[in-house]
């Protein structure tokens, strides 16, 4: 009987399926797959007559699917514990530091600009503000008085904190 078009489609494309997980061939030795970090660690946590019965192409297949490892090589890395006095809980910290290498949605870079110019709207202005305190201050410790009769109140409350 022969096969129709839809069953011949089918097969084609669990064909294509099962091409795509085969892992690539490569020189490398057939343990190779089994030293490897990430398979190794796996393999340690399984069972051991379900770790056994992995073959070397189902583990090639779980560390393609499992992707690369993209936490390593950051410019800084820096992870720790640290435990508070009095408080029985330890906590730990992590500090990576490194060239962005993921692709950004357009909402991302959207939300990336507008923080950007909000950090840098926000720093600008507490330079400011912070600089024009500084001179008002100065212009008070010399007497200038610019506004006879005018004071904003900041130099009084200034010299009662050191009274």
């Amino acid at each position: 009987m022969p096969q129709s078009n839809t069953d011949l489609a089918k097969k084609t494309a669990k064909t294509d399926i099962n091409n795509e997980l085969q892992p690539k061939v490569t020189a490398a030795s057939p343990e190779s797959i089994r030293q490897d970090p990430l398979i190794a660690k796996m393999l340690k946590r399984s069972p051991s007559d379900i770790a056994d019965s992995f073959t070397d192409a189902q583990l090639n297949a779980i560390k393609q699917a499992l992707g690369p490892s993209t936490w390593g090589g950051h410019f800084l890395d820096s992870r720790g514990t640290f435990k508070f006095p009095f408080i029985k809980w330890r906590f730990y910290y992590v500090l990576l530091l490194g060239k962005n290498k993921r692709a950004y949605t357009r909402r991302e870079k959207r939300i990336s600009l507008v923080m950007m110019i909000t950090t840098v709207t926000g720093f600008i202005l507490f330079s400011m503000l912070f600089g024009l305190l500084a001179l008002y201050l100065l212009k008070s410790a010399l007497g200038i008085d610019l506004f006879p009769d005018t004071s904003l109140g900041i130099w009084h409350y200034f010299k009662s904190l050191f009274n």
